[in-house]
C-alpha cells in the first residue's frame, strides 16, 4: 500500500513553479497531492518534520557509470544506486560503455532488471549510437527506444568517418532521439592525460590540448545543423567550447550542454604531486577555463550540472600517473558542490538546485525534476547546514576515488523519496 505522507515545514525549493518558501508538502499513491493547505480528509500515514532544511525535487544526475555489468569489482547497481539515494539523488543516467555495451534490448532489460531488484533511485540509460562503441556500424536505435533508452551516445569513443556520424545523427533525428556527445578528437589527444599547458611539460605528463576538444565540438556542431538532430553536449572543460555553442545558439541551433561539478572547482594546479585522483578525461584544465565554464553556467550556456561519477577500485589508481585510470568517483559530493555555488553567490539556490533537477531532466525529455501536483514524489530534503568532511568513510560509493578528500562539505541529505516511498532516511520519525 502507498504511504500518505505529510512533509512538514520544509523550505521548499521548486525552480519549475517558482516556489522558493518554508511551506508544506502532502504525498500519497507516488504523487504530490498538495502544496500548502492540506487535501480535504487527508490523514498522514507518516508526518517528516523539515523544519531548518531544504524540500526540492530529487536531483537528477546526467553522467553516472555504474560499472555493472562488466566491472562489478569497481561497484554495482545496487552499490551505486544506493549510495545516490543517500547522496539525494533520485536518477541516474548511465552512458553505454559498460561491458557488454548497451547496444541491444537485453542489455537494456537486465539493467533494468537489477535496478529493479535494487528498488533504490531510478536508472536510465543511453544507447550505444554505433554497435560495440566501434564508429562503424550504425546501432539499432529503434530497437534500443523501444526497450527504453532515454538518447544515443558514442561514450568516450571516437566516430572517425563523418559520413557515418551523419547518418547515425540522421538516423537519431529520425526517431526522435536525443545524441549525447562527449566532444573528443581523439588524434589531437593522442593518448594524453592531462591538459596541454606548461605544467604538463614540467611534469613530463602527455598533454590533451583544448584544441581536442573545440575541434570536435565545430566538427559535431556541422552535422548537427546539417542533420536537424537534437544534440547534447556532455561534459565539457573548455571556455572556448563553451564559447562555441554561445554562439551555435545565437546563430540559432538548439542545443543543450552540461558541465561536471568538478570542472567548476578544480584545475591542472591540482595535479602538481602527481595526484592520481585527478586523473580525469576530460583533463582538469586551467584557471581561466574553470572561470569560463563558471561563467557559462551563470549565463545559461551550460544548462545543466552532472557529477560524472566513475567509480574505481583502489588499484585502479595506484600506478604511475599516466598508467592509473581515469575518473572520478562523484555521486557523495554532487549536492554539497552544487549548494557551494549559491554559498559563493555564482548563483541562487533556486538557480543551482535547477541546475540539477529542472534542465536535465528536460534535456532527458522526462517529466521530472519538478515537484507540481500530481508529480511524481521524487524527493531530496537536505540540511544546509550539515557540515562533513569527505573521506572514505563518510563516502557511501563503492569507489572512494575522489580528488575532494579532506575537503570539508556544508549540506548532505537527511531524506529521499522515490515515487513517494522513503527509501533513505538519516533516523526515523
Amino acid at each position: 500500500m502507498s504511504t500518505r505522507i505529510h512533509i512538514k515545514g520544509g523550505h521548499l525549493i521548486d525552480p519549475t513553479n517558482d516556489i522558493d518558501a518554508v511551506t508544506d508538502l502532502w504525498i500519497a499513491d507516488g504523487k504530490v497531492q498538495s502544496i500548502a493547505k492540506a487535501p480535504d480528509g487527508f490523514t498522514a500515514d507518516q508526518t517528516i518534520n523539515a523544519e531548518q532544511q531544504i524540500v526540492c525535487p530529487g536531483l537528477i544526475d546526467l553522467s553516472a557509470r555504474i560499472r555493472e555489468p562488466g566491472q562489478e569489482h569497481k561497484a554495482t547497481i545496487a552499490s551505486e544506486t544506493t549510495a545516490a539515494a543517500k547522496a539525494g539523488i533520485t536518477t541516474l543516467v548511465c552512458p553505454p560503455d559498460t561491458q557488454p555495451v548497451i547496444d541491444s534490448p537485453a542489455i537494456v532489460e537486465l539493467i533494468h532488471l537489477k535496478a529493479r531488484e535494487a528498488g533504490m533511485s531510478h536508472l536510465h540509460m543511453l544507447g550505444a549510437l554505433t554497435c560495440n562503441l566501434g564508429g562503424e556500424l550504425i546501432s539499432e536505435m529503434h530497437s534500443l527506444k523501444e526497450a527504453g533508452v532515454l538518447g544515443m551516445s558514442n561514450a568516450n569513443q571516437p566516430v572517425p568517418n563523418s559520413l557515418i556520424l551523419g547518418r547515425a545523427f540522421e538516423y537519431a533525428a529520425t526517431h526522435d532521439l536525443t545524441v549525447f556527445i562527449r566532444p573528443d578528437d581523439n588524434g589531437l589527444s593522442d593518448n594524453g592525460c592531462v591538459h596541454e599547458s606548461a605544467l604538463s611539460s614540467r611534469l613530463g605528463l602527455p598533454g590533451i590540448p583544448e584544441a581536442a576538444e573545440t575541434v570536435a565540438v565545430a566538427r559535431h556542431l556541422e552535422l548537427i545543423e546539417q542533420t536537424g538532430v537534437r544534440a547534447h553536449f556532455s561534459q565539457l572543460s573548455t571556455a572556448r567550447a563553451a564559447n562555441m555553442i554561445a554562439r551555435a545558439r545565437h546563430d540559432g541551433l538548439k542545443v543543450t550542454a552540461d558541465v561536471a561539478i568538478h570542472h567548476l572547482y578544480l584545475t591542472d594546479i591540482d595535479i602538481r604531486d602527481y595526484n592520481s585522483a585527478c586523473h580525469l578525461i576530460p583533463p582538469l584544465r586551467s584557471e581561466r577555463d574553470r572561470d569560463g565554464l563558471r561563467d557559462a553556467l551563470k549565463q545559461g550556456v551550460i544548462d545543466a550540472i552532472c557529477s560524472d561519477h566513475q567509480p574505481h577500485d583502489p588499484d585502479a589508481k595506484q600506478a604511475p600517473f599516466p598508467d592509473t585510470e581515469p575518473g572520478m568517483s562523484g555521486l557523495d559530493t554532487l549536492l554539497p558542490l552544487v549548494k557551494r555555488l549559491a554559498d559563493e553567490k555564482l548563483l541562487s539556490l533556486s538557480e543551482a538546485i535547477d541546475r540539477v533537477t529542472r534542465l536535465p531532466a528536460n534535456i532527458l525529455g522526462l517529466d521530472q525534476g519538478h515537484l507540481s501536483v500530481g508529480a511524481n514524489a521524487d524527493i531530496c530534503i537536505f540540511d544546509p547546514d550539515m557540515s562533513w568532511g569527505v573521506s572514505s568513510d563518510t563516502l557511501n560509493s563503492a569507489g572512494h576515488n575522489t580528488p575532494f578528500i579532506g575537503w570539508e562539505m556544508h549540506g548532505r541529505a537527511t531524506r529521499t523519496l522515490v515515487n513517494g516511498q522513503l527509501i533513505f532516511s538519516t533516523d526515523h520519525d
